[in-house]
């Protein structure tokens, strides 16, 4: 994140709407199992996002707790594909979107969304 300077905390609120949100709840298959395993790589997640993007705040129940509105980051990251035995066989791709909201004095991650398996990466040799 070093690109815009941004210090984005953890809210107390995120990990319910993390595994809660309409998104989520939506999710089937491996894209959920992804966002699941995603959790554990936040940190990752937040320092790779680049692209940042303002969005007004559509609606009003988020007036309180995103006060300025909404930013948008892209990020992306890998997630291994168990072979048998303990040897990782490869890595699968992924772009996202991380959802931040922006208070009067910081930035708080609110969600994971658009999670794409990003088709265009080579397989790795066996």
């Amino acid at each position: 994140m070093a690109e815009y300077q941004d210090h984005i905390s953890i809210a107390g609120d995120f990990p319910d709407e993390y595994a809660e949100s309409q998104y989520t709840k939506k999710l089937r298959g491996a894209v959920a199992k992804v966002k699941a395993n995603a959790s554990q790589i936040i940190e990752s997640l937040i320092v790779n996002a680049t692209n940042r993007r303002w969005v007004n705040n559509k609606n009003d129940k988020h007036n309180r707790n995103a006060s300025e509105g909404w930013y948008r980051y892209d990020t992306y990251f890998a997630m291994p594909v168990q072979g048998s035995g303990e040897c990782n066989k490869r890595l699968n791709y992924y772009i996202a979107t991380l959802v931040v909201r922006k208070t009067t004095n910081r930035l708080y991650l609110y969600d994971i969304i658009n999670i794409k398996k990003e088709a265009s990466t080579p397989l790795e040799p066996k």
